[in-house]
């Protein structure tokens, strides 16, 4: 019996799967990959890498190419990879300690693992996320696109970070329409899903279509209950959509509403920055007296709050270096020189200690 298998749905990543495969190959006990049409090198990269290889008709539908490939496994754990991810730090989550096999131990949870992305957060990347991918055996996915593990058990934050570069143009070039299809195709079954109607939004802002991306971040922000671990990522998505679109009002009833939700979350009130500072270009008459002072302040918050890995749509930099880079722009644009001084060396104190 397998303790650990790593489980994959593939198509046409020669690029990057033999990065993934050998992230993994020393941490689990199998590797499955399940292609589902390639016509590139993958299958040989696959092979060549000890994984095993099983083909899958494609039917626009990735829960089904999951289960299919998750069918595959005699496993007591599961982790589930894509290609453009890799196994970047916190390897030791995935210890017989830490997950031993069935017969000592049933699992009572579903393992998180974090997402970092590469990409500028401002095109849709560079947000981390907390995603199911330690499955005990028998969970399978619902979900023609964005696919979601179906079970009763909790979900468990665990120490294992992904890196992930499929946020990058190129590879956003590959995928540009079908996600939406998928999406709008889902929607249509079900249209009152607040997760789905949050991914199309970001699909759209991907896109630079703030317009539709604010009608469907608007839609999903009603819909989502109030402690749904998303409702963070649908604020900040929907703040930017909405400041795109130029829906300034709805933005700003948007933030206040949120604002104490959110108390220790350095990305909203950059968020919240942004907004007004656009909201200032748009009324100088009352920006220095009214609009800069609220910039100003949530600049500040972002500094007081710190980084927070934690929260699932966070952006690295917007507890630290980013803010004060903000706070040292504004008051040098005010003409507050000591000031502005001041932030350039805390910004570059920021930037020594993460190096």
């Amino acid at each position: 019996m397998t303790r650990l298998a790593l489980v994959m749905i593939v198509r046409d990543e020669a690029r990057c799967l033999a990065r993934c495969l050998a992230s993994a190959r020393p941490h689990v006990d199998r590797m499955i990959v399940l292609d589902t049409g390639s016509s590139d090198g993958t299958i040989g990269i696959a092979r060549a890498a000890g994984a095993e290889v099983h083909d899958f008709a494609w039917c626009d539908d990735f829960a089904a190419a999951r289960n299919a490939a998750l069918d595959y496994s005699d496993a007591d754990w599961n982790l589930v990879l894509d290609a453009d991810e890799w196994l970047e730090a916190g390897v030791e989550a995935l210890s017989p300690e830490a997950f031993p096999p069935h017969a000592r131990r049933t699992p009572a949870f579903i393992g998180c693992v974090r997402i970092a992305n590469r990409q500028d957060a401002n095109k849709g990347g560079g947000r981390r996320a907390y995603i199911p991918r330690l499955l005990p055996r028998g969970v399978r996915y619902e979900g023609r696109i964005h696919e979601q593990p179906v079970s009763a058990l909790p979900l468990v934050q665990l120490p294992l970070v992904v890196g992930h570069d499929g946020y990058e143009a190129a590879q956003q070039a590959r995928k540009k329409g079908r996600n939406a299809a998928l999406l709008r195709a889902e929607i249509a079954a079900q249209p009152d899903d607040a997760y789905l109607r949050y991914q199309l939004g970001r699909e759209y802002l991907v896109d630079d279509r703030a317009a539709e991306a604010a009608e469907c971040l608007v839609a999903a922000y009603h819909a989502v209950q109030p402690d749904a671990a998303y409702r963070h990522g649908i604020v900040l998505y929907a703040l930017r959509a909405l400041r795109g679109a130029g829906r300034f009002d709805e933005a700003l009833a948007l933030a206040d509403a949120e604002q104490s939700r959110w108390p220790h979350s350095p990305d909203f009130y950059y968020a919240v920055a942004e907004l007004y500072l656009d909201w200032a270009g748009l009324n100088p008459e009352i920006a220095r007296d009214q609009l800069l002072p609220v910039v100003e302040m949530a600049w500040l918050k972002c500094l007081q709050i710190g980084e927070r890995p934690d929260l699932a749509g966070s952006v690295e930099g917007l507890g630290s270096i980013r803010p004060a880079e903000s706070l040292a722009h504004l008051y040098r644009s005010l003409g507050l020189i000591e000031e502005a001084d001041q932030y350039d060396r805390i910004a570059a104190d920021l930037r020594a200690a993460k190096a």
